[in-house]
């Protein structure tokens, strides 16, 4: 973590010259010594290792921004930050109210997004040195007027809230596991969710893991993905939002939400001529079941995500893909199947069963031209193997997505 005289430094004009002379550069540790010691005979140590270090920041995050060159990160403030697509979404929820609060600011990743909104926003943190990043991060953008406070913001909410619209909040997260209890963040969410006892709209973001339930009656849950990676949960409070899960897929905008009335069980079967692999969000947020009424699939394993379709079908919420062969799983079986029907690389998902990939694709001795996915699941109880291929475009049908937002 960049040390704060040295975050300071990096604002100043000898900062801003170190940083220009770095621009386009790839920090590898080899070059890193080399520039260091090249550039420690005009500037200050501390100031060269502070601008290295910044510009290794700003080059990984190129994939979250795209104007990352121009930015100043921390490490920490970096790997919270929501990628610039989902930061974009997540403020919408806010738009044309007249002032709102993004709490927990960090370095201005939502905060950007935020100013395009609202007229006014507060952003508040207890660090300093981020808070001055952050203020860096939005100058010139053409939004609203931003203000900052440092503070701790379980100290100023019941203060800095009064008169505001709405609030965002951003708690750091204390562990890296992916299944989160209440007290794994700063501020809890306890303390978060009783945000919507100052104003009425709250959003809270948190970590895919989140527990279902720590989720309010009356609050929404949205899981959001980029193309297949689920990146976070989102906390809505009644004010803002309209459904009880929602899986959306960026950058599309596609959302898929469950609808009262529509429990109506989905049937299990045999494998069709297609197998449907929903998205990560769509299967974090409960709607497989929903996704599958909506396609007129079905499921192959009550116990498992993966539904079955004999048609093509083209959706946001899943991946297709054509069964070739549908078989007990025994990896010889497999093996000889395999080898006939020329398969010589393969990617294997597995959801249902246990075993280390990495030696079930070395054992099965794949050789041919063609091209497969070998998917290692249940099917009635049973271990089951599927080896499938993808679909071209042009062959699935245009379906309506089923109940989007």
């Amino acid at each position: 973590m960049i040390a704060p005289t040295q975050a300071a430094d990096l604002l100043t004009p000898a900062g801003a010259e170190l940083l220009g002379r770095l621009r386009g550069e790839t920090i590898t540790p080899a070059r890193a010594l080399v520039l260091a010691a090249e550039l420690r005979r005009y500037y200050p140590a501390e100031l060269v290792a502070a601008a290295l270090t910044q510009q290794s920041l700003r080059v990984a995050a190129r994939e979250k921004f795209s104007h990352a060159d121009e930015m100043f990160f921390t490490r920490a403030g970096l790997e919270q930050a929501s990628a610039e697509v989902v930061a974009d979404h997540s403020a919408h929820r806010f738009d044309g109210m007249t002032a709102i609060a993004d709490l927990c600011c960090g370095i201005g990743g939502d905060l950007a997004a935020l100013a395009r909104s609202a007229e006014r926003v507060l952003a508040v943190d207890a660090d300093l040195d981020t808070l001055r990043f952050a203020r860096r991060n939005v100058t010139g953008l053409e939004a609203a007027a931003v203000s900052f406070v440092c503070a701790d913001v379980q100290e100023v909410a019941p203060v800095v809230l009064r008169g505001v619209a709405g609030a965002f909040i951003d708690p750091a997260r204390r562990t890296s596991g992916r299944r989160l209890r209440t007290g794994d963040s700063q501020p809890p969410l306890e303390w978060c969710l009783g945000l919507r006892r100052l104003v009425g709209a709250v959003g809270i973001k948190a970590a895919p893991g989140l527990p279902d339930d720590v989720i309010p009656v009356g609050w929404e849950a949205e899981f959001v993905a980029v193309g297949r990676g689920l990146k976070e949960a989102l906390l809505w409070s009644p004010a803002i939002g309209s459904a009880r899960r929602r899986a959306t897929i960026l950058p599309s905008g596609a959302s898929l939400v469950a609808e009262a009335g529509t429990a109506v069980p989905v049937p299990v079967a045999d494998p069709g001529e297609y197998l449907l692999d929903p998205n990560p969000a769509v299967t974090r947020a409960g709607l497989v079941q929903e996704l599958a009424r909506g396609l007129g699939a079905w499921q192959i394993d009550p116990m498992i995500a993966f539904l079955s379709a004999d048609r093509p079908v083209s959706t946001p919420f899943a991946r297709t893909l054509r069964i070739l062969e549908s078989l007990p799983w025994h990896e010889k079986q497999a093996a000889k199947k395999l080898r006939e029907l020329g398969i010589g690389a393969a990617d294997i998902r597995r959801r249902g069963l246990a075993g280390d990939v990495e030696q079930i694709h070395r054992r099965l001795g794949l050789h041919g031209d063609r091209r497969a996915t070998i998917v290692l699941t249940r099917h009635d109880g049973k271990p089951w193997g599927l080896i499938c291929e993808d679909v071209p475009p042009d062959r699935r049908d245009q379906a309506t997505d089923p109940r989007p937002s």
